[in-house]
């Protein structure tokens, strides 16, 4: 009777290469995004970039599930949300409104995506650290998956009310340059991974998801006019909070 041969380390199934065959695929979005751009197709573009957003928030959390989480992997995570959320959403402004301002446009389109990038090299620097600067409550300025998802809410605006000039181009291009700095910046803001639901609340909590998930599938527009609005209130809050808790350490 002969051993089967140990199998190797470097092997790994199907279910452990998951987390970065879902990094690839928000790669793949994030540039079928960009081509739709370029076609005209926004509608699609914007679905893409949403697409992303939900990759994005799965692979790494699949990863520490499994045990799997490697160097590799957050270095690919890091390449796609630079792609994702730096370069795709500013480039979909770009096409759909900015070709016709000149220089203009593209100045706050390269303002934005330098401002994703060193948002993410911060961020990855942060992570190598014990503890954060603000905790693990917080992060340091708005995330980049965040960031991509406001600076797209002209369009929201445009296809839920089917009025193109409903924002002047001057408008979002000073609007696009806002969201990169708030990307860069040292506010606050929530993070919603320490976020605990008691047992009591989960069935409200799970029909909230539910009611929220019918309304984007639904409105899609105007709900995420909505999210965006809520989340900037939410940034507001917590540098009100933030703000507050220094006072009281004074």
């Amino acid at each position: 009777m002969t051993d089967q041969p140990e199998p190797s380390r470097k092997d790994f199934t199907l279910i452990h290469l998951l987390p970065n065959m879902l990094t690839v695929g928000s790669i793949c979005a994030g540039l079928t995004a960009i081509r739709s751009g370029t076609q005209g197709d926004f509608l699609t573009a914007v679905l893409l970039i949403f697409a992303a957003c939900v990759l994005d928030g799965v692979d790494g959390r699949l990863a520490r599930a499994l045990k799997v989480d490697s160097k590799m992997g957050a270095e690919l995570d890091s390449l796609a949300d630079f792609l994702n959320f730096g370069v795709a959403p500013p480039l979909l402004l770009y096409f759909w409104a900015l070709e016709d301002m000149s220089s203009l446009g593209w100045l706050c389109v390269l303002i934005y995506c330098v401002c994703c990038v060193v948002r993410l090299a911060r961020f990855n620097v942060g992570a190598k650290s014990s503890e954060p600067p603000l905790g693990h409550a917080y992060f340091v300025g708005v995330p980049s998956p965040a960031g991509a998802m406001l600076v797209m809410l002209p369009m929201y605006l445009s296809f839920a009310f089917t009025d193109r000039a409903l924002v002047a181009d001057l408008i979002i291009c000073l609007y696009m340059v806002a969201i990169g700095l708030l990307m860069i910046s040292r506010i606050p803001t929530w993070s919603f991974k320490t976020t605990r639901v008691s047992r009591e609340n989960v069935k409200y909590f799970l029909v909230a998801v539910a009611f929220a998930g019918a309304m984007v599938l639904t409105y899609a527009w105007v709900t995420l006019i909505v999210l965006c609005l809520g989340y900037i209130a939410t940034v507001i809050w917590a540098l009100l909070m933030h703000r507050r808790k220094r006072r009281r350490k004074k």
